[in-house]
């Protein structure tokens, strides 16, 4: 973890949230923009930061699955077994809510969702702070989420709240979704915790969006976009494809082709999905006037990454 001076210490960040700052918090996912989830006014502010939409809820993080129970009513025993396999970890649960939690945070729904993050710095924060912190990606609505405290400085300039830098977030991509208030159970937002390793948990667990299923965050068609307009192509035409526009740069699998100009990411799910908002964000700022996207396989194990680039392809250059 980096020696970064401007970062305050776990009690000046207690402090903080107690007040009714916003801090922006590492995680393994992706850095949050974080607001105490019992202060309807502190959390209002995480909406007005960002740009988003007051319906769109917010996930509680907590510091241990002693805590669900402040939360949510009518736990299944599913949801106490997987936080015990699963927590800290990147698995969001979405349970019903308890009257007392704000409808600000749930987007007026009746469901709340709630995590237990992996990262030492924000575990031993939750801890102190004795409470739920509300915290949705540290970035403008729609923007690709941060992953390190360079990011969230990048994204809101000025803006900046103040940041408890953890360095960089080890997952990359947001956590996993799953809507345990009905039956079936359902996935609602693919992520590092794939639907094989649920399923000794949830063997009726399905991988689709239902029509009563509650709205979550990451849910939008257009989401976790660049500014520069976007195409994915496959492999083979990746290098023609880049001689039809001025300065388009390449995001590709394992290697550039020659006589091309950008990034490749591993072609390793978990190491791709590690660096993907990395790498969107640094071909973002090179004022190209496009970025292609080479397609990433398919499979499982590619969900999660096929989830984020297809939204990202949505929102792109809007």
């Amino acid at each position: 973890m980096p020696d970064n001076p401007s970062s305050p210490t776990i009690a000046e960040a207690v402090d903080l949230l107690q007040g009714g700052g916003l801090l922006a918090i590492p995680t393994e996912t992706v850095y949050g923009l974080a607001a105490d989830a019992r202060n309807v006014d502190a959390v209002a502010r995480i909406f007005a930061l960002k740009g988003r939409p007051a319906d769109h809820p917010l996930i509680v993080h907590i510091a241990d699955a002693d805590q669900l129970d402040d939360w949510a009513t009518a736990i299944p025993e599913a949801a106490r077994k997987l936080a015990a396999a699963f927590w800290p970890g990147p698995l969001t649960l979405i349970l019903k809510k308890r009257a007392d939690v704000p409808d600000v945070v749930t987007g007026g729904q009746d469901t709340v969702g709630l995590r237990c993050p992996d990262h030492p710095l924000t575990l031993a924060l939750l801890t102190a702070f004795s409470g739920g912190l509300a915290a949705p990606s540290a970035n403008r609505f729609g923007r690709i989420s941060p992953t390190t405290a360079a990011h969230v400085r990048a994204e809101f300039a000025a803006d900046t709240p103040s940041i408890l830098d953890g360095g960089p977030c080890t997952i990359g991509i947001e956590s996993t979704i799953i809507d345990l208030s009905q039956s079936p159970p359902r996935i609602l937002r693919e992520g590092h915790i794939r639907h094989a390793q649920l399923l000794p948990f949830l063997p009726e667990l399905k991988n689709e969006i239902g029509n009563t299923s509650p709205r979550v965050s990451g849910s939008l068609d257009a989401h976790y976009a660049p500014r520069t307009p976007m195409r994915m192509l496959t492999r083979e035409a990746l290098t023609q494809a880049k001689d039809t526009r001025p300065r388009c740069l390449l995001l590709a699998l394992t290697a550039l082709p020659a006589g091309t100009e950008g990034l490749s990411l591993p072609a390793d799910a978990d190491l791709y999905a590690q660096g993907l908002y990395a790498a969107l964000r640094q071909l973002d700022a090179q004022n190209a006037t496009c970025i292609l996207i080479e397609q990433p396989p398919s499979g499982p194990d590619w969900l999660a990454v096929n989830d984020r680039i297809k939204r990202a392809l949505a929102g792109a250059g809007s």
